[in-house]
């Protein structure tokens, strides 16, 4: 599909709303170009926004002509609509971003990248996904290969910039942005046991851990609730987490409500005071930047790009994966700590201010227009 300005408006039902900068920027953008986004535009089908798809809203309202691909839920029809895509609107585009995740969407990504090649159009690779290091020790000379053939390389995360040098030098940092004003801060000086999950079910995130947590805190903290927010992957997580709750008695105290949209997340983040980040496997993920932006007490596994994200007692508070007793006490420091509470809250928001639209949407803009030039991609 082809996103344009004056179509943004009709589409605020299917895309993330566009930052107050970039609609400033729309009338003065005399270096808007076209591009061809590659990526999973599920939102419709899972409830959850892909950072592929904010950048294509945030380049649409910015006044760039904007194709993108792929929105169809099921793998097979997925990869055939991409190269699909790729081949006829080809003349339609100058440059292509392609996002390049570990296992099966590897291969979608190396399909896609060969077609650009053979119709001569450049292109930006973003790697994204904690196991993409692991997949890419399994498969060197594919990763290799594949990282070499783009114009430039990007990721949101320090940690794949170390984890992924050897396979291409000049990989570069970008991280995912978000619009913080859309996220309401409030300091959290005296939080109460008030807590957030969002996340979809799926075992690498670990949902099971956060309800421990719970059962761990109850009779220290009567008042004690968790809302757990995400789509149903159906690998059977859900439903062990549910049984999780009933088994250690807290099905009263843990809320279901699934998928929430995401024009309601700041909404729902402004409910509560504590996020907790079970995963055992993570990157950079967005929802704790948003999290960070409305002011909440951050508590996360150290696991994969998250100590890249974060910075412990600075902004928020690492245990290891799997330990929900050292997560429980990290929720009693940051309720029994104001002082810590305080700190935490305020050291969030000003890393999310860093990630602000108005400051990355530029350098997107600018690689774009380099690579699409044939200039060699880089950034300030």
């Amino acid at each position: 599909m082809t996103l344009r300005p004056d179509a943004m408006a009709m589409r605020a039902g299917e895309l993330p709303a566009v930052s107050d900068d970039t609609r400033h920027r729309v009338a003065r953008n005399e270096t808007a170009g076209r591009v061809l986004i590659v990526g999973n535009f599920l939102h419709s089908a899972t409830g959850t926004f892909g950072v592929c798809e904010g950048l294509a809203a945030e380049l649409a309202a910015a006044g760039w002509d904007v194709v993108t691909t792929s929105g169809r839920p099921r793998r097979v029809a997925r990869l055939a609509d991409m190269l699909t895509t790729i081949w006829r609107e080809r003349g339609r585009y100058a440059v292509a971003q392609v996002d390049v995740y570990s296992g099966s969407a590897f291969y979608w990504a190396e399909a896609s990248c060969w077609l650009l090649r053979r119709i001569g159009r450049p292109y930006i690779l973003t790697l994204h996904g904690g196991a993409l290091p692991e997949f890419a020790a399994r498969h060197p000379e594919r990763v290799t290969r594949l990282l070499n053939s783009a114009a430039a390389v990007t990721t949101p995360s320090g940690y794949l910039v170390e984890a992924l040098s050897r396979y291409r030098r000049n990989l570069i940092l970008q991280p995912n942005p978000i619009a913080a004003a859309q996220y309401p801060f409030r300091v959290r000086r005296a939080p109460e046991p008030r807590l957030l999950w969002v996340r979809a079910f799926h075992r690498i995130y670990n949902p099971v851990m956060a309800v421990r947590v719970v059962a761990s805190l109850q009779h220290d903290y009567p008042g004690v609730r968790l809302t757990m927010v995400g789509p149903d992957r159906g690998d059977g997580t859900r439903e062990k987490t549910l049984a999780a709750a009933a088994e250690l008695g807290v099905e009263t105290r843990v809320a279901f409500p699934g998928a929430v949209a995401k024009s309601r997340l700041p909404e729902v983040f402004a409910e509560h005071d504590i996020f907790l980040n079970t995963t055992n496997v993570d990157n950079t993920p967005v929802t704790v930047v948003e999290a960070m932006a409305c002011g909440m007490s951050v508590i996360s596994t150290s696991v994969g790009g998250v100590p890249y994200l974060v910075r412990h007692e600075e902004d928020a508070l690492l245990v290891e994966p799997d330990d929900a007793d050292g997560m429980s006490a990290a929720v009693r420091r940051v309720m029994n700590t104001p002082d810590l509470a305080e700190k935490l809250s305020l050291g969030a928001r000003q890393n999310a201010l860093s990630r602000d639209w108005s400051i990355l949407l530029p350098r997107w803009e600018r690689l774009l227009n380099d690579v699409a030039a044939g200039r060699e991609g880089g950034m300030d």
